[in-house]
């Protein structure tokens, strides 16, 4: 390495210090190749994941422009020098790739490369990546590789604790997807209970309608009125449930506006006012604003159906280097420490798992008859 001890030593912290801030699996691997890339001095870097078909589920480059990147075509397979790392799991330093016996060729758009350093990335016996990087910058001995084996020393240190970054972010994402399952499970009951209760009135109510036509119509008029009010209740459930199925409105409209629109539905389709406001937050990385949308839906779910509450309001705001959001409501309330005694939640332990998965906080202010206070605190607002 050119740089000194010192310099050398903060760069590697501060890469190893990257990869650990990151939660999504594709943040992890592009940040894991821009590092290899800049510490060794690389014209290009590459992580690929395998998967199962001979080919890679993922492969993030570094150095290649997306203009590069989409002339070259479909992902590689699993071929060459890729299939030897994968396979035999050594790290491969080469002089010029182009001339190694396992090399198959690139497709014609694909950036001319020589020198070359790959590894594979592990955790524990499995292979769940190949990294590499090629045409070191810098002046090379005749006929020799610009990687050296100092740098084959550092890119395997890069290489473990990306393997542990990668890991952590898989099992992040998959306990992320149990949450959503559970939470869909949650709403199709939810939903099944409210509506099916809804339709059987509707279904009652025009049978007695049906009944009244002949012998008393002005009574029937009364059922029907009735009927339409039960419809457009029904309507209104399912719509309310619709929107918290769709969190994907995040990545269209943002936070504030995704909040802004569920509880305008919300406030139409129940009795209490329903109320939102938002001061001063900027965009947040899309986990901490899942988070905080997830756990303002658990809030009002918890207000509107339990609590017997005539007013939510949710604010969103910023509050120094943070984002803070509130829902507050003027129901029944509980006392928290009898509520886990009787070991039930109320969503407190999803709420609270969300806010720690995003380094947030978690405050929960309530007592019997003094309604109840949920406040989320993230960073970076």
């Amino acid at each position: 390495m050119s740089q000194g001890p010192r310099s050398g030593l903060a760069a590697v912290s501060s890469a190893l210090l990257a990869m650990s801030r990151h939660l999504e699996v594709r943040d992890v691997l592009k940040t894991i190749v821009a590092s290899a890339r800049e510490l060794l001095g690389a014209q290009y870097a590459a992580l690929g994941v395998p998967d199962d078909h001979g080919g890679f589920a993922q492969f993030v480059v570094d150095g290649v422009s997306d203009a590069q990147w989409k002339a070259i075509g479909p992902l590689p397979r699993q071929h060459g020098i890729l299939a030897s790392m994968l396979r035999e799991a050594k790290i491969e330093r080469l002089a010029d790739v182009r001339k190694d016996p396992r090399f198959e060729g690139w497709p014609s758009a694909h950036p001319d490369m020589s020198d070359f350093l790959g590894l594979p990335v592990k955790d524990g016996d499995e292979v769940i990546g190949a990294l590499f990087l090629a045409n070191k910058e810098c002046p090379k001995p005749e006929g020799g590789c610009g990687f050296t084996e100092d740098d084959a020393d550092l890119l395997g240190i890069l290489a473990q604790h990306a393997a542990i970054a990668l890991t952590n972010a898989r099992l992040y994402e998959r306990s992320r997807e149990l949450t959503i399952a559970e939470e869909r499970s949650r709403l199709a009951h939810e939903l099944h209970d409210a509506v099916s209760q809804k339709l059987f009135s509707l279904r009652l109510t025009a049978q007695a309608a049906a009944a009244l036509v002949d012998r008393d119509p002005s009574r029937a008029k009364g059922e029907l009125q009735q009927v339409a009010v039960l419809a457009a209740e029904a309507a209104d459930e399912l719509r309310a449930a619709v929107v918290e199925l769709r969190p994907a409105a995040l990545d269209e409209d943002g936070l504030v506006a995704t909040l802004r629109t569920q509880i305008q539905v919300l406030d139409r389709a129940h009795t209490a006012r329903v109320t939102f406001g938002s001061c001063g937050v900027r965009a947040l990385p899309s986990a901490q604003e899942e988070a905080l949308l997830r756990v303002a839906q658990e809030a009002l779910h918890n207000a509107l159906r339990h609590s017997g509450a005539e007013r939510v309001d949710v604010t969103l705001a910023r509050r120094g280097s943070a984002a803070v959001l509130r829902v507050a409501d003027d129901g029944s309330g509980f006392d928290p420490k009898a509520i886990r005694r009787a070991g039930r939640h109320l969503g407190l332990v999803s709420m609270r798992d969300r806010a720690g998965g995003v380094g947030g906080t978690l405050t929960v202010e309530s007592a019997p008859g003094k309604g109840t206070t949920i406040e989320l605190e993230v960073p970076g607002g």
